[in-house]
């Protein structure tokens, strides 16, 4: 997903691509859910923490997919992995939960690993707002986390997920329609690509977390950096260097460490 984010940002900007994401994946999850599970299915007890879950989290997807198309795949990638390091913060302000030890050395590592990686000392100014960015959709996103799980175990996988299609689309469709523009066909055609793949990826892994412990998830979670690399070598030209390997290294290591605490 972030690759096809990555190559249609040039052409398509920020807020169209937020919001045929959701739109798209919307139209692919609702008739779904309609044909097998009927349009009772629809109505839930927590919609204030759908409302709360779906405005940051489209406003965590801004940031992200804005860091995007500015940084480099690997670079924008791992800050998005970062998200696990602000949840244990936000869990003991909001709901006080304590946060053990071990946690707070993972916390410690990972934003170790993320200075090791972007070097701020030699960053230009607008590099570091791209950086900014990216960060901010990491704490936004994990904010988004921590909603659901005020909501509980009662609400379903799939009824979080379209409701935040749902708000994310209602949300993000004004910046779109004032800067809109009619995408190629295959513009169309990588959009539905992204939403497919988003839509699934957000099923899986929020299933997973309802069937398997955390840390067991974890490790097949930061293996998207992997990807990432690839990715940014095979078609955006972007080698790995050595900061990105040591700082990489740092927070995926923290975020397992991290996982294996609370799972």
């Amino acid at each position: 997903m972030g690759a096809l984010i990555k190559y249609l940002s040039p052409d398509l900007g920020n807020s169209m691509i937020v919001f045929g994401r959701n739109l798209l994946g919307l139209g692919i999850l609702l008739p779904i859910l309609l044909i097998r599970e009927g349009p009772r299915y629809l109505i839930t007890p927590h919609l204030r923490f759908h409302l709360m879950r779906g405005v940051i989290g489209v406003s965590a997807m801004y940031c992200y997919f804005f860091s995007l198309g500015k940084l480099p795949l690997t670079d924008a990638v791992l800050l998005k992995l970062t998200a696990p390091f602000f949840i244990p913060l936000i869990a003991f302000f909001w709901l006080g939960e304590r946060t053990a030890m071990v946690t707070v050395i993972a916390i410690a590592l990972g934003f170790c690993g993320v200075m090791v990686l972007l070097q701020p000392g030699q960053a230009s100014v607008e590099d570091l707002f791209f950086v900014l960015a990216g960060v901010s959709g990491a704490v936004l996103g994990a904010t988004a986390k921590v909603t659901i799980r005020r909501m509980g175990v009662s609400e379903p996988s799939p009824r979080i997920v379209l409701y935040f299609a749902l708000i994310a689309s209602a949300v993000s469709a004004p910046a779109a329609l004032l800067n809109w523009q009619w995408p190629t066909a295959l513009q169309w055609l990588l959009l539905l690509a992204m939403a497919a793949t988003a839509t699934a990826a957000q099923l899986l892994i929020t299933t997973a977390y309802r069937i398997a412990p955390a840390g067991a998830i974890g490790q097949f979670t930061y293996s998207s950096v992997l990807f990432a690399v690839l990715l940014g070598w095979l078609f955006f030209a972007e080698p790995l260097s050595l900061n990105q390997a040591l700082g990489g290294a740092l927070i995926v290591f923290a975020g397992l460490l991290n996982m294996r605490a609370r799972g």
